[in-house]
């Protein structure tokens, strides 16, 4: 089942496990995910001060998510004011530039929660904290972001090279569906209130041939996500006029 809109954000997040298989030792899928974000705040066009700056290249999205000159953690997808001295780098098909970049005014964190989330909780609860102090070390007022998908399948299988480790019920394998609301409910009590926009993205995904995707929801999935980007586009205009 296809998302209800065709948001760059949730068809990439999508297309990481619809009809492939998911990686997730891969760790630049959250960042292939989360700079989409930037692409749709672009086309839902309701902030015409993000849109000039995009197309003036004055603001790009991060080559390598951090700050010029500015220590920190790497953060998934961040955007901010192109180094003045360095030209942005332009991609067919894509509207944003990328860049280096002399501050942070989007910076946005995308976790997948696969199978075994409960063991992982925490761990991905303190990566979420960690992540908001750095986006805000960095100086200035950042908008903070994060998506979180959280699998509702009845099964799913994870992979160590060829070997697969399917939710069985043995050596604490639960199935994703017996964990999801407990995970879901951690995340929006401990992590949520850290974040400017806080997304959970319900979905389904067994991660065996022939690798079936669907959103738990699809309508409200999109509807939440649409809503997620006007009020970052009322806030970006707040905040960097």
């Amino acid at each position: 089942m296809n998302a209800p809109v065709d948001f760059a954000l949730l068809k990439t997040f999508r297309e990481l496990f619809d009809r492939k298989q998911y990686n997730h030792r891969n760790s630049s899928l959250g960042d292939l995910v989360a700079v989409q974000l930037y692409e749709d705040l672009v086309t839902l066009g309701r902030s015409s001060l993000f849109a000039e700056r995009v197309h003036r290249h004055e603001c790009v999205a991060n080559t390598r998510n951090l700050a010029v000159g500015k220590n920190s953690r790497r953060g998934d997808g961040t955007f901010g004011e192109l180094v003045p001295t360095v030209a942005a780098i332009t991609t067919e098909g894509l509207i944003v530039a990328r860049g280096p970049v002399a501050n942070i005014q989007i910076g946005a964190e995308t976790k997948i929660l696969a199978k075994s989330m409960i063991k992982q909780i925490d761990r991905v609860i303190g990566d979420l904290e960690r992540q908001v102090d750095e986006f805000k070390s960095t100086g200035g007022n950042p908008i903070t972001v994060a998506f979180v998908g959280i699998n509702h399948a009845s099964a799913y299988t994870s992979y160590e090279g060829q070997r697969p480790f399917p939710t069985d019920g043995k050596g604490g394998y639960r199935h994703p569906i017996q964990e999801a609301a407990e995970a879901e409910a951690r995340l929006l009590a401990r992590a949520k209130p850290r974040f400017f926009d806080f997304q959970i993205l319900n979905f389904r995904a067994t991660n065996v041939p022939p690798y079936p995707f669907e959103w738990v929801n699809h309508a409200q999935t999109g509807m939440e996500y649409s809503s997620a980007l006007v009020r970052i586009s009322r806030e970006y205009d707040m905040r960097f006029r």
